[in-house]
């Protein structure tokens, strides 16, 4: 089927906003999208009718309870859990990855290792890091493969030893675009009886993620990455974290997920996060998909990867017609399907910032520097102080849209090369 790009568009209303007649080209999704209407009624319409704390046996203190499980539940269907049990929502992705990290930091010993790549968000490495430096781990680097920009499963083989108690993945990179072969990693890091723990912020606003298919231990991605509220979900297989015993106030709840969800939670943004999976969920009915919740999800995916790594390979084509301009990831047509839509690249002696700074200008929102991505920028010789230039489709884009953005960095470039002359 055509995407129906349209329908799409239309239900996102930020995407009809205009800066003194300006029209706005949102480029900057990797750092966060917009959201559908839906996902602000559902957080408008929590707190001026369901709003209170849970426990209670009033009204809204029993409709508040309805949200957050209905919140759960619809993670449990995005991520292809087991069961609703097994989601752990919390502030972001990084504060969930702080607490787990020091949750399983009580079974470790000084001399126990840890392994980290050099393809992570900084959300997945510092944590670990940290908790090393507190218990006296070692810390091993896996590197990213600069011909393939993916985690090669021989590389984590040779970094592994009995020694191993944690891997620390990430499914798509934020700088590179590149999906690493979680799946194959994971029974790589099992062979050695190390847990995996897979950071899919990138990955989850495009592509179905399956944490029962992948065999990881956790998985975290973040719902304002994917048209959600402000928000982290953290994924834990049952067995292992009705097992572990998290930081948490004596009196509070043993249950699962509960025990890992400290203090009060956000209830009206995870009304807001129901209303973000429903939105893929609506995406797939429209693409003919009439089964469960799951299925239609699956089916939403489909339909947008395809429409997706479209828009991906214009971008890239174009880019690469640049002279000086070098793409940092994966630029092979035959391997789009092996990349998020998230473009970066770096142009010979012209700072990041100063074509960022130009195109902002002219309201089409991309970003520059490192992005957090600290250990590829250094892997590949990058001055963190600039990092790159980042470009990050989602599937509310237009084709429209890339071409404009062509013309603007061709022109953006140019000009800076004259003032340089």
């Amino acid at each position: 089927m055509n995407f129906p790009i349209e329908t799409v568009r239309g239900r996102f209303p930020a995407l009809s906003l205009t800066d003194k007649d300006r029209r706005r080209i949102y480029l900057d999704n990797p750092a966060g999208t917009q959201v559908p209407q839906a996902v602000a009624d559902a957080v408008s319409r929590c707190l001026l009718t369901t709003n209170a704390n849970l426990g209670g046996f009033f009204e809204t203190t029993l409709a508040a309870q309805e949200v957050v499980d209905g919140a759960h539940a619809a993670m449990a269907d995005f991520l292809g859990a087991a069961s609703a049990e097994e989601i752990i929502i919390g502030a972001n992705m990084t504060t969930l990855t702080y607490h787990m990290s020091r949750t399983l930091g009580r079974a470790m010993k000084p001399g126990d290792e840890i392994i980290v790549t050099r393809m992570d968000h900084e959300g997945n490495v510092s944590p670990w890091l940290q908790l090393a430096e507190d218990l006296g781990l070692v810390v091993r680097f896996l590197p990213f493969d600069e011909k393939s920009w993916q985690v090669e499963e021989a590389a984590l083989s040779a970094l592994l030893s009995e020694k191993t108690r944690l891997v620390a993945l990430n499914y798509a990179s934020n700088l590179t675009g590149s999906i690493n072969r979680v799946k194959a990693l994971t029974a790589v890091a099992k062979q050695a009886g190390a847990l995996v723990y897979v950071d899919a912020v990138q990955f989850a606003p495009h592509g179905l993620v399956d944490v029962q298919a992948l065999g990881c231990d956790f998985l975290v991605c973040s719902a304002y990455k994917f048209f959600g509220p402000h928000m982290g979900i953290l994924w834990g297989r049952r067995d292992l974290i009705d097992a572990l015993k998290p930081y948490k106030c004596r009196c509070s709840s043993n249950g699962l997920p509960e025990r890992f969800e400290l203090g009060t939670p956000q209830i009206e943004l995870m009304a807001g996060l129901g209303a973000a999976v429903d939105y893929f969920a609506d995406l797939g009915a429209a693409a003919g998909e009439g089964g469960s919740r799951r299925q239609r999800i699956a089916r939403a995916f489909e339909v947008s990867i395809a429409y997706e790594n479209t828009l991906a390979q214009k971008l890239i084509d174009g880019l690469s017609g640049i002279a000086g301009l070098t793409i940092h990831g994966i630029t092979d047509p035959a391997r789009i399907g092996e990349r998020v839509p998230t473009v970066s690249f770096t142009v010979e002696v012209i700072a990041p910032e100063t074509i960022v700074r130009q195109m902002n200008a002219e309201n089409i929102f991309l970003w520059s520097g490192h992005n957090y991505a600290w250990e590829i920028v250094h892997q590949l010789g990058i001055p963190a102080g600039e990092g790159v230039v980042r470009i990050g489709i989602a599937h509310y884009n237009t084709a429209g849209e890339i071409d404009e953005t062509l013309e603007g960095v061709r022109r953006v470039v140019a000009m800076l090369r004259q003032q340089r002359a």
